[in-house]
């Protein structure tokens, strides 16, 4: 039964990312409950399709039927307000989308690549999951960087945050990715210049199209920069790595670069999955996501280039200490009390 429910939690999961690609959830949320015909004319969409997903996402759970006696095209289907959040607010702490957007097109559409990544020891590069993975990592921490960052920065870090309010006060935001973590720190830190750099050139270019649409000026800059083989010799008194060690395939090198990065004072800034010390076999269903995330991403990635640390997902705190003493750098793990994460600060040691 365990697996039957699996599976019909992962089909459920792909009619949930058609009404979030078709537009049919924000069809309903902007226009109130509909018929199949009305739903079909509002987002563009077949008559008789729509009244089958209609009906499954009522039987679902996550739509509502308003009389289900009526014959089928009669029928009004209407999104819950609090489903409606869930699925199409980005700014809300409760958004869910990006959980239904990476597994459906970013992790689902390269099976094939990664059996043969499995079976030929290669990994699988960034670039094969294309834009909805690039995407849907970056939204899955929109959240955290817009409701959390900036009171986990000044009850753990308050002698950092204190100089980041200075004039020329310098962060680097390493594997920033499309830059959202990049410029929610300049706008907490609005004397700061903050560096983003990624070795991606996809998501760099994300982020420069982030970057157009802000009103941040120059104090934010983006560049294509693999951290594991040069860095920005000091001038920086934060340095942060979010959610991303667990995917390089050269950590240590990446933190040691980090630590030639930073001003005397500062400190590098690592967030990472909150998993447990040790494995068991029955762990929290977060680490089993962090498990699934890690077989269908984030290890393949890692071993996409050599040499690798092979590390995974399941980045447990002795590795993180292992890691940093490497590279010179002392560990202080900081539990912030979230679901998915926990912080890192680095020193040199």
């Amino acid at each position: 039964m365990r697996f039957f429910g699996a599976g019909l939690a992962a089909a459920e999961l792909m009619t949930c990312y058609l009404g979030l690609e078709t537009g049919a959830y924000r069809a309903l949320a902007d226009a109130g409950p509909a018929t199949p015909a009305e739903l079909a004319r509002r987002a563009g969409l077949d008559e008789r399709m729509a009244r089958e997903w209609l009906e499954q996402q009522a039987s679902a759970g996550v739509l509502r039927v308003e009389n289900p006696g009526q014959p089928p095209e009669r029928r009004r289907f209407g999104l819950p307000p609090e489903h409606a959040e869930a699925l199409l607010d980005a700014d809300s702490p409760h958004w869910i989308a990006p959980l239904v957007v990476m597994p459906m097109a970013g992790m689902a559409s390269v099976l094939p690549q990664l059996v043969a990544a499995y079976r030929n020891r290669t990994g699988l590069p960034p670039s094969a999951y294309g834009e909805a993975m690039r995407s849907g990592q970056a939204d899955l921490n929109r959240g955290v960087f817009r409701h959390h960052l900036a009171g986990w920065m000044a009850r753990h870090l308050p002698d950092v945050e204190a100089r980041l309010h200075l004039p020329d006060a310098v962060i680097t935001d390493v594997a920033c990715g499309s830059g959202l973590s990049t410029l929610t720190l300049a706008r907490m830190f609005p004397l700061a210049r903050v560096h983003g750099i990624d070795l991606d050139p996809a998501s760099i270019a994300d982020a420069r199209r982030r970057l157009a649409r802000s009103s941040l000026g120059d104090r934010v800059t983006f560049a294509v920069q693999d951290a594991a083989e040069s860095g920005r010799d000091g001038g920086s008194m934060l340095v942060c790595v979010f959610d991303a060690l667990h995917d390089m395939s050269r950590p240590v090198e990446v933190l040691r670069s980090c630590r030639r990065m930073l001003a005397p004072g500062g400190a590098v800034l690592l967030m990472e999955p909150a998993v447990a010390e040790q494995f068991t076999p029955q762990p929290a269903d977060t680490e089993r996501f962090h498990y699934a995330v890690s077989v269908l991403h984030c290890l393949p990635v890692g071993m996409s280039e050599t040499p690798t640390a092979a590390t995974g997902t399941v980045m447990r705190p002795a590795t993180v200490r292992a890691y940093a003493r490497e590279a010179g750098l002392d560990t202080e793990v900081i539990d912030v009390g979230h679901l998915f994460y926990r912080l890192y600060r680095l020193r040199p040691g």
